[in-house]
């Protein structure tokens, strides 16, 4: 997914985000690089220091991933 928020994923934002993959019971993952953090830990994607235009691999497993998947692609493509 390609994060298209213009400040990027800064501290607001991953609030937001975080706030986001906490209404569903999945496991959700992002990762950049060599880096995986968990979607639902402020700390751990403030960690990935994520820039507009970047490209991230979000990852879900559980019984609403399809749900999951498309709300975080909904928010992150938000401009």
């Amino acid at each position: 997914m390609k994060i298209e928020i213009s400040t990027g994923l800064e501290a607001r934002p991953v609030a937001v985000f975080v706030q986001v993959a906490s209404q569903f019971e999945s496991s959700i993952y992002v990762e950049v690089g060599n880096k995986k953090v968990n979607a639902k830990s402020i700390m751990g994607m403030m960690t990935l220091g994520l820039d507009a235009g970047e490209e991230v691999l979000v990852s879900a497993t559980g019984n609403d991933e399809n749900d999951a998947i498309a709300e975080i692609e909904k928010y992150l493509s938000a401009k």
